[in-house]
């Protein structure tokens, strides 16, 4: 016998009362900014904090709890804290945003694998799991996480996570995401670098968001309404690091920049750095960069790029037969962007004149560690023999 089919409006009606499956909404009251770069982390967390406090509640209506803890009982202690915080409505009705700022019990560290911190960490993600109250909001800010605990990965099913890791100067491609990011900070004060200016503040900074961010400050305060940034300024303003030393040592050998490279020489001497240090770190790649890139530049017809990643692109055009022989980072790429730079300045030498560079320094190598002779005037020799053009 066939059953009679209810009317419509009674089975919508069934429909609406069974159970609904939890489902994760596109505007999360659940937020958190993690990240090894603790500059970028302090600056989107600010403004996601101002972004996030309801309008209505003043002052009442954000709830700031400083999770940066001493010892294993203050980080329960804040834990606690946030709980208690997230579980309290607001006095005066309206939202409430709690701010979990600067925590470091996340962290894969002594403190954050104790089993009291852990303990209460996993209370507090039973609390996320199950859902906060419509008008209650949380933003979690820390800088050292461990991305294999229950509670992290409840934040990213239950919430809205952004990540600010520090670019790892390791890894190729490195100098283009702290290019694009250094002209992101310039933007913003509406400065303009030139290319070579770029290049060397890219170099002196290294990737750190913090350090990007101050030295590009300084350099607008600097500037005043001048709003082109030149070497020169990159130059007087930003600190000179070891590394930056050696790399604007390579650069005033690839230019002929003599006077300078001589500068630079005697400094990196007289801050007590070695001698065949510096030949075998800035010397030598500098001349083996220069001929290795003017060799392909040669070969292959490439023109002289305006920019190192013009003739990184050319690079990756090549058969890979043609770059087997280009020197290698860490995790075995070609280190692109310092061909990059040799390529735009390979135009001032002769392929003779750079071989006699290399078979200069072989002798210099020699010399430095066979010899008794006065080791500056050993690498002064040496860079007057190249740069003689």
């Amino acid at each position: 016998m066939q059953r009679k089919r209810l009317p419509y409006e009674v089975r919508m009606a069934k429909v609406e009362h069974l159970p609904q499956a939890k489902v994760k909404t596109n505007e999360s009251n659940i937020h958190a900014v993690v990240g090894s770069d603790e500059g970028e982390v302090k600056r989107v967390a600010a403004e996601l904090a101002a972004k996030l406090a309801p309008a209505d509640a003043g002052e009442f209506g954000v709830e700031v709890i400083d999770a940066c803890a001493d010892n294993v009982d203050q980080a329960v202690s804040k834990i606690r804290l946030a709980i208690v915080a997230l579980q309290t409505l607001p006095f005066f009705g309206g939202g409430k945003l709690v701010w979990f700022k600067n925590a470091n019990c996340m962290a894969d560290s002594v403190l954050g694998r104790s089993a009291s911190v852990i303990g209460a960490l996993d209370e507090l993600g039973e609390i996320l799991d199950a859902g906060l109250a419509p008008d209650v909001t949380l933003l979690i800010s820390a800088t050292e996480t461990d991305k294999r605990r229950s509670f992290y990965k409840t934040l990213g099913k239950r919430g809205e996570v952004q990540v600010m890791d520090r670019l790892d100067s390791t890894r190729t491609g490195w100098e283009e995401g702290v290019t694009e990011l250094v002209r992101r900070f310039a933007n913003n004060r509406r400065l303009e670098f030139e290319e070579d200016a770029l290049d060397l503040f890219v170099l002196l900074t290294g990737g750190d968001t913090r350090q990007i961010e101050n030295e590009i400050e300084k350099i607008d305060v600097y500037l005043g309404k001048e709003r082109r940034v030149q070497v020169e300024h990159v130059r007087d303003l930003v600190p000179l690091s070891r590394a930056g030393v050696i790399f604007e040592l390579g650069n005033a050998l690839a230019a002929c920049d003599l006077k300078r490279a001589l500068m630079l020489v005697k400094g990196l001497l007289d801050q007590g750095e070695s001698a065949i240090g510096i030949l075998l770190v800035a010397v030598l790649p500098t001349i083996r960069n220069l001929l290795l890139v003017k060799d392909l530049m040669e070969r292959y017809k490439i023109p002289r790029p305006h920019a190192p990643f013009g003739f990184i692109s050319a690079l990756n055009r090549l058969p890979a037969e043609a770059t087997e022989h280009l020197p290698r980072k860490k995790d075995g790429s070609v280190n692109g962007f310092a061909l990059g730079i040799a390529a735009q300045q390979a135009h001032r030498f002769e392929t003779k004149k750079l071989i006699d560079g290399l078979e200069a320094c072989l002798e210099a190598n020699l010399r430095l560690v066979s010899t008794q002779l006065d080791h500056e005037l050993i690498l002064t020799e040496i860079v007057v023999k190249l740069l003689a053009c």
